[in-house]
């Protein structure tokens, strides 16, 4: 009798810790945009081919065994130490590598999210590409996400809440600075985003009011023109330096619009122009470190302004 109970004891805590996060041996259900994946116990070692997880992931003090290589923003450097394996680019990920590294679990989205199913046939995979529709929404979830399989709840909540309130804080600035327009530049040529759109946050998410409410939405946004520019005369301009964010040479994007034509919009005459940091905006995005820093970079030039 003192043994059925005994075992009926064990049998309901078994029950009990199946499918809660970050309990030993529990089995996780994670839903991703690709659909549902079973982590059978918490990953011992992750490869990461989307930065935007492996920015969440360093936040919330989780390591990292592999990653791709290239370009890295500067709180992520230690992942280019030898100790942590290179397993090919986000876009051509090294299969023979990371099948004999045999991952507990392999994190892709964005760039690499096409690359999905190839890993998927090595190890339990997940794909955190976030919906461009719902993005700091869906990127909370993402961080949520991470958090729950790695047992760090408590921890992505709170840097959930952290921004949730900077972000409060921006919509207020935002609100009261006139209207923006966001340029994309890269090999010489300007392109522009309006709200729906790749960039579209800086509208739809982070209150600015944009100039421009006629753009189609796009994920390489409309070419744009200094004439254009000047037409919408906008009272704050907001650059992407594409060059800067994936490792060419950058820093041309102000000397672009440097000319006497953007030389005579509201936003240049009252140093209303902003260069974006280029490797969140392009190169992360959806990161909780990389929103952060958006956030507070334009908090920054809303004061100053």
């Amino acid at each position: 009798m003192r043994l059925s109970l005994k075992l009926a004891t064990l049998l309901l805590a078994a029950i009990a810790c199946t499918g809660q996060p970050g309990a030993a041996g529990a089995e996780t259900l994670v839903k991703h945009a690709k659909g549902e994946t079973v982590l059978p116990s918490v990953p011992e070692r992750v490869f990461v081919y989307d930065l935007a997880s492996l920015d969440t992931l360093s936040a919330l003090g989780v390591e990292v065994a592999g990653v791709p290589g290239g370009v890295k923003p500067d709180y992520l450097q230690k992942y280019n130490a030898p100790e942590v394996a290179k397993i090919g680019s986000v876009f051509e990920p090294d299969f023979e590598k990371v099948s004999a590294a045999a991952p507990d679990l392999i994190i892709v989205g964005g760039r690499s999210s096409a690359k999905y199913a190839d890993l998927a046939k090595i190890a339990p995979t997940i794909d955190l590409t976030p919906d461009f529709t719902n993005f700091v929404g869906s990127a909370k979830t993402n961080i949520e996400t991470l958090g729950s399989i790695f047992g760090k709840d408590a921890e992505a909540r709170g840097l959930i809440d952290k921004l949730d309130a900077s972000i409060a804080d921006l919509k207020g600035k935002a609100g009261k600075a006139g209207k923006g327009m966001l340029l994309l530049t890269t090999g010489g040529k300007l392109s522009t985003f309006g709200p729906g759109s790749r960039f579209g946050i800086l509208f739809s998410e982070y209150g600015v009011e944009p100039v421009d409410t006629g753009l189609k939405v796009g994920m390489h946004g409309q070419p744009a023109s200094f004439e254009y520019i000047l037409d919408k005369n906008p009272d704050w301009i907001f650059i992407i330096d594409r060059d800067a964010a994936i490792g060419h040479q950058g820093g041309g994007a102000l000397k672009l619009l440097d000319n006497e034509i953007v030389g005579k919009t509201t936003a240049w005459q009252k140093g209303h122009v902003v260069a974006l940091d280029p490797v969140s905006w392009y190169l992360i995005g959806g990161g909780v470190t990389s929103l952060q820093r958006e956030v507070d970079q334009l908090i920054a030039a809303f004061d100053k302004g």
